[in-house]
């Protein structure tokens, strides 16, 4: 049965990924708003919703180790291995000046977590403060960006982007993609959560490992089928800004309202070990991304290589 979930689970990640990033690009040109916006806000707020979900639950279940584990090792996942592969299928090149902003709050979210991490606990007080940052921000990057003279179409995409069709759906029916897209990925992450859940379980495997590993990367999967697909389709400011948004929402969002449900105790492993390898893959993300401006296949080889062997380590 295990195994039946987990294969269910991958094949509706696909589907979902599939139609998530045809519903994103089509909303992003009707509106007249950047991929890389619509990726970092809409997108992203949709591939961490299992993030949400997990850390929630299991915050409410007494179990901060699987909360905080989750998103920690969701964000390893996301710029190791998501980020990673985007590159090897397409390199990604960026523009340092529009993206820099986006790098700065993911960046900024991870150095803030380290510290509250540090004094052992994060409280409601910091959970609360950690989503009005969110949203402020959020809603400050949409009016700088509609202020902005709107850039031609080509510098909105990547050279040799494909076009889905002719004739892009309205705003109605791409949002409706979005939300056939975002049902198929939650159900699809559930699924194969629940099976590799299961599967670890039999193994006796530690709960810490379980949420650093299978289910950050069950949960990191919507981002990692609606990256590839985008990075294949050659959209990859959609890949990059869904990673760079969902790193900042699983910060931000998703510990602001698992803090505020129930405060969350910070193991010293997550303080000394885990947010630290974190920040280490973030500021790699970063200094390419921002700075240089490109994430080629090499580096993104070195990336997935640091995070099988982050998750060699912790099975080890």
């Amino acid at each position: 049965m295990a195994l039946v979930l987990t294969v269910a689970g991958c094949a509706l990640l696909l589907v979902g990924g599939e139609v998530l990033v045809r519903g994103a690009v089509a909303l992003s040109l009707r509106l007249g708003i950047s991929p890389m916006l619509v990726g970092m806000t809409v997108v992203a707020f949709c591939t961490s919703s299992p993030e949400l979900m997990v850390s929630v639950q299991a915050a409410m279940g007494g179990q901060p180790d699987v909360a905080l584990g989750n998103v920690v090792g969701s964000n390893i996942a996301n710029i190791g291995l998501v980020l990673g592969l985007t590159a090897v299928i397409l390199p990604i090149v960026s523009d340092p000046k529009r993206i820099r902003r986006d790098v700065t709050l993911m960046v900024g979210a991870s150095v803030a977590l380290e510290v509250l991490a540090i004094s052992g606990v994060i409280g409601r007080f910091a959970g609360a403060v950690m989503i009005a940052v969110l949203a402020v921000y959020v809603w400050a990057s949409y009016l700088i960006e509609r202020r902005e003279v709107p850039p031609p179409e080509h510098d909105w995409h990547d050279e040799g982007a494909e076009e889905f069709t002719d004739v892009q759906p309205g705003v109605l029916v791409a949002s409706l993609m979005l939300a056939g897209g975002v049902v198929a990925l939650v159900i699809g992450a559930n699924w194969l959560i629940e099976g590799a859940t299961q599967i670890a379980v039999a193994l006796g495997l530690p709960e810490a490992v379980v949420a650093l590993t299978l289910v950050a990367l069950g949960t990191s999967l919507p981002e990692l089928a609606t990256s590839l697909i985008a990075a294949r389709r050659g959209h990859t400011d959609v890949a990059v800004g869904n990673v760079i948004g969902s790193n900042a929402f699983n910060i931000l969002l998703i510990l602001g309202v698992t803090a505020i449900i129930a405060p969350l105790q910070v193991s010293e492993r997550m303080v000394r070990v885990d947010i630290p390898v974190m920040l280490g893959f973030t500021a790699v993300a970063a200094v390419a991304l921002a700075y240089k401006g490109r994430l080629g296949r090499w580096l993104g080889i070195a990336l997935v290589g640091g995070y099988v062997a982050y998750v060699a380590l912790l099975y080890a």
